[in-house]
């Protein structure tokens, strides 16, 4: 009898482990490049030096972020290896670091890279390559196009979106002002400027007065707001990057012009731009946020704001938390973070695209309560709500309600 029942008892246990080895069989670790049992390697491209190199400081507090996640023990048991070039936001210059990236360095993905010139340069490489190029560090309109390229998403609110919303504002308060316009000369500005003439619809003919391009390589651009006022203008926007958003400011003020102001959002940072052209140049001036400025006292005891201190506190004591951009380098890794945890064991680049497009109603520790971050397989711009602010003393103080910016791709 004893017999029998141990040949059962063999029977149960291997019947037990086929159906083990078949569970196992199913759960399967998947890898692309870039990712294995130990590791999961993220590309980033960031002008740390150039015209634009106010901008270094979110990939250094991103790789602090994931200095953070790795010492609590990475993602599902993997370290975050992040490895970031300098482009110079130079075109040509980013093409060369993707490549490096995606074909020496072997990443999963290349996340965050900065920049609408250097993001245009490298989209059709890296759809052809079919690498992820993530959470794209530029508000350009293009990025959310799945259908063209399945492999390129945005993060920030779309330039075209923003350019809306002040459109709106200028004509509630001041529809019969005349606008000039300091913008960029490139896909960046030109969003903006699509974004405002949109906007005003069959105003923009005769509101818009004057426009005044600059390229990045120029020392200042003086000579284009002397211009600009010259023009009778008395609606000036400053379409620029935080080195040029601060001289526009510092220019205005010493014409003693006095315009309705208005700043785009990524050049109105406290740091690197109000507090470097004065804070009593800004008075007045508006602008347009999505995230908390961790310096205004109305977020001393949100949770979100003691979590990003104590981040700073351990992991980046040289953060300046007054600079928006590092805010923007916390949020976006905590983004990422979460599209990596919902990959489970299933680190290819393809799954890292699915899990992207799936976010439903995340917040994140440094946007604005009422903005949370969607996507779908069919909309690829994860943040699509902003609230205006303005400059008062020295801060940004928060008016009106949280304001839908969609505009399709």
């Amino acid at each position: 009898m004893s017999a029998i029942y141990s040949r059962l008892a063999i029977a149960s246990a291997a019947v037990a482990l086929l159906a083990a080895t078949s569970t196992g069989a199913l759960a399967q670790k998947k890898y692309d490049p870039g990712a294995s049992d130990t590791e999961i390697k993220i590309g980033n491209i960031m002008p740390y030096s150039g015209p634009a190199s106010a901008y270094g400081v979110i990939g250094k507090t991103e790789q602090a972020y994931f200095n953070k996640i790795n010492a609590e023990g990475g993602i599902n048991g993997r370290k975050i290896n992040f490895i970031s070039y300098d482009d110079a936001y130079s075109p040509p210059k980013a093409v060369e670091q993707a490549r490096k990236l995606v074909e020496s360095d072997e990443v999963l993905l290349i996340f965050n890279s900065l920049g609408t010139p250097s993001n245009s340069a490298i989209q059709k490489y890296m759809n052809s390559k079919k690498v992820p190029q993530l959470f794209v560090a530029t508000g350009a309109t293009k990025w959310n196009d799945p259908k063209e390229f399945p492999w390129t998403m945005g993060w920030q609110p779309s330039y075209q979106s923003e350019g809306r919303i002040y459109a709106k504002y200028m004509m509630k308060e001041k529809p019969n002002g005349k606008i000039g316009i300091l913008y960029q000369n490139d896909d960046y500005g030109k969003d903006y400027l699509k974004g405002i003439k949109d906007g005003l619809g069959a105003k923009a003919a005769t509101m818009i007065v004057a426009e005044e391009p600059y390229e990045t390589s120029v020392p200042t651009v003086d000579s284009q707001i002397v211009a600009l006022k010259s023009k009778g203008v008395d609606i000036f926007i400053s379409i620029t990057t935080p080195k040029f958003a601060a001289q526009s400011i510092k220019k205005v003020a010493e014409l003693e012009w006095k315009p309705m102001f208005i700043l785009n959002n990524v050049g109105a940072s406290t740091g690197t731009v109000m507090k470097p052209a004065g804070f009593e140049n800004s008075q007045g001036i508006i602008s347009a946020a999505y995230a908390k400025d961790a310096t205004d006292p109305q977020w001393k005891d949100d949770p979100g704001i003691k979590n990003f201190d104590a981040f700073l506190a351990k992991y980046f004591p040289d953060g300046n938390r007054a600079d928006g951009s590092v805010m923007v380098g916390y949020d976006v890794a905590q983004t990422l973070v979460h599209v990596l945890k919902a990959c489970g064991d299933n680190l290819t680049r393809e799954n890292v695209m699915k899990q992207a497009a799936s976010i439903k109603n995340l917040q994140i520790d440094g946007l604005l309560p009422g903005i949370k971050i969607n996507t779908s397989a069919t909309n690829f711009a994860p943040i699509s709500q902003l609230q205006l602010q303005k400059f008062e003393g020295d801060r940004w103080v928060l008016f009106g309600d949280v304001m839908s910016s969609e505009v399709g791709g």
